[in-house]
Protein backbone atom coordinates (compact mmCIF):
# COMPACT_ATOMS: atom_id res chain seq x y z
CA UNK A 1 0.00 0.00 0.00
CA UNK A 2 1.32 3.46 -0.75
CA UNK A 3 1.69 6.23 1.63
CA UNK A 4 -0.94 8.44 0.69
CA UNK A 5 -3.22 5.46 0.50
CA UNK A 6 -1.91 4.94 3.83
CA UNK A 7 -2.33 7.90 5.05
CA UNK A 8 -5.76 8.52 3.77
CA UNK A 9 -6.91 5.05 5.20
CA UNK A 10 -6.22 6.31 9.02
CA UNK A 11 -7.74 9.69 7.99
CA UNK A 12 -10.95 7.99 7.00
CA UNK A 13 -10.62 5.88 10.38
CA UNK A 14 -9.76 8.92 12.46
CA UNK A 15 -12.61 11.49 11.28
CA UNK A 16 -13.78 14.60 13.04
CA UNK A 17 -16.75 14.88 14.30
CA UNK A 18 -17.32 17.88 11.70
CA UNK A 19 -16.10 15.75 9.08
CA UNK A 20 -18.16 13.15 10.20
CA UNK A 21 -21.09 15.34 10.30
CA UNK A 22 -20.58 16.48 6.54
CA UNK A 23 -19.91 13.25 5.41
CA UNK A 24 -23.22 12.02 6.71
CA UNK A 25 -24.97 14.68 3.95
CA UNK A 26 -22.52 13.70 1.33
CA UNK A 27 -22.97 9.82 1.79
CA UNK A 28 -24.42 7.31 -0.72
CA UNK A 29 -25.17 10.41 -3.31
CA UNK A 30 -27.50 11.91 -0.52
CA UNK A 31 -26.60 15.87 -1.98
CA UNK A 32 -28.50 15.85 -5.16
CA UNK A 33 -27.67 12.29 -6.30
CA UNK A 34 -23.65 13.62 -6.90
CA UNK A 35 -21.28 10.75 -5.96
CA UNK A 36 -18.81 11.84 -2.77
CA UNK A 37 -15.64 10.36 -1.84
CA UNK A 38 -13.73 11.29 1.34
CA UNK A 39 -10.26 11.61 2.10
CA UNK A 40 -8.77 10.87 -1.68
CA UNK A 41 -5.13 10.54 -2.53
CA UNK A 42 -4.74 13.14 -5.08
CA UNK A 43 -1.27 13.92 -6.34
CA UNK A 44 0.35 14.71 -3.38
CA UNK A 45 -2.23 15.54 -1.00
CA UNK A 46 -5.20 13.84 0.59
CA UNK A 47 -7.98 15.90 0.32
CA UNK A 48 -10.88 15.51 2.88
CA UNK A 49 -14.17 15.40 0.29
CA UNK A 50 -13.87 14.88 -3.72
CA UNK A 51 -16.92 15.09 -6.07
CA UNK A 52 -14.67 13.32 -8.97
CA UNK A 53 -17.33 14.15 -11.75
CA UNK A 54 -17.48 18.35 -10.77
CA UNK A 55 -13.85 18.10 -10.21
CA UNK A 56 -14.84 19.94 -6.38
CA UNK A 57 -13.09 19.42 -3.39
CA UNK A 58 -14.28 20.36 0.24
CA UNK A 59 -11.66 21.19 2.62
CA UNK A 60 -12.82 21.29 6.74
CA UNK A 61 -10.03 23.49 8.42
CA UNK A 62 -9.81 22.85 11.99
CA UNK A 63 -7.30 24.07 14.26
CA UNK A 64 -4.57 21.84 12.70
CA UNK A 65 -5.06 24.56 9.72
CA UNK A 66 -4.02 27.78 12.05
CA UNK A 67 -1.05 29.42 11.10
CA UNK A 68 -1.40 27.58 7.20
CA UNK A 69 -2.60 30.00 5.34
CA UNK A 70 0.21 30.16 3.00
CA UNK A 71 0.55 26.25 3.08
CA UNK A 72 -3.03 25.99 2.59
CA UNK A 73 -3.45 28.69 -0.32
CA UNK A 74 -0.08 26.23 -2.08
CA UNK A 75 -1.87 23.45 -1.86
CA UNK A 76 -5.36 25.16 -3.30
CA UNK A 77 -3.45 26.83 -6.14
CA UNK A 78 -1.57 22.89 -7.08
CA UNK A 79 -5.04 21.36 -6.89
CA UNK A 80 -6.60 24.56 -9.06
CA UNK A 81 -3.93 24.05 -11.52
CA UNK A 82 -4.94 20.43 -12.51
CA UNK A 83 -8.46 21.65 -12.90
CA UNK A 84 -10.22 21.31 -9.42
CA UNK A 85 -12.40 24.22 -7.70
CA UNK A 86 -11.62 23.92 -3.48
CA UNK A 87 -14.19 24.90 -1.24
CA UNK A 88 -12.66 25.53 1.96
CA UNK A 89 -14.82 25.03 5.41
CA UNK A 90 -13.97 25.86 9.24
CA UNK A 91 -15.15 23.49 11.28
CA UNK A 92 -17.31 25.84 13.13
CA UNK A 93 -19.14 26.57 9.53
CA UNK A 94 -19.95 22.98 10.08
CA UNK A 95 -21.18 22.63 13.09
CA UNK A 96 -22.81 25.54 13.33
CA UNK A 97 -23.94 26.10 9.68
CA UNK A 98 -25.20 22.24 8.84
CA UNK A 99 -28.38 23.64 6.63
CA UNK A 100 -26.15 26.11 4.80
CA UNK A 101 -22.79 24.05 3.76
CA UNK A 102 -24.66 21.23 2.21
CA UNK A 103 -26.69 23.98 0.17
CA UNK A 104 -23.49 26.09 -0.59
CA UNK A 105 -22.13 22.78 -1.93
CA UNK A 106 -25.14 21.67 -4.14
CA UNK A 107 -25.22 25.54 -5.29
CA UNK A 108 -21.31 25.24 -6.59
CA UNK A 109 -22.48 21.94 -7.97
CA UNK A 110 -24.97 23.30 -9.59
CA UNK A 111 -23.11 26.42 -11.44
CA UNK A 112 -20.11 23.87 -12.02
CA UNK A 113 -22.95 22.28 -14.87
CA UNK A 114 -22.23 18.66 -13.60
Amino acid sequence: MGRKAGLARHLRRAQTAPEELLWSHLRNRRLGGFKFRRQVPLDRYVVDFLCFDAKLILEIDGPTHDGRLAADAVRTDALGAMGYLVLRFGNDDVLANMDGVPDEIFHTLEQRGV
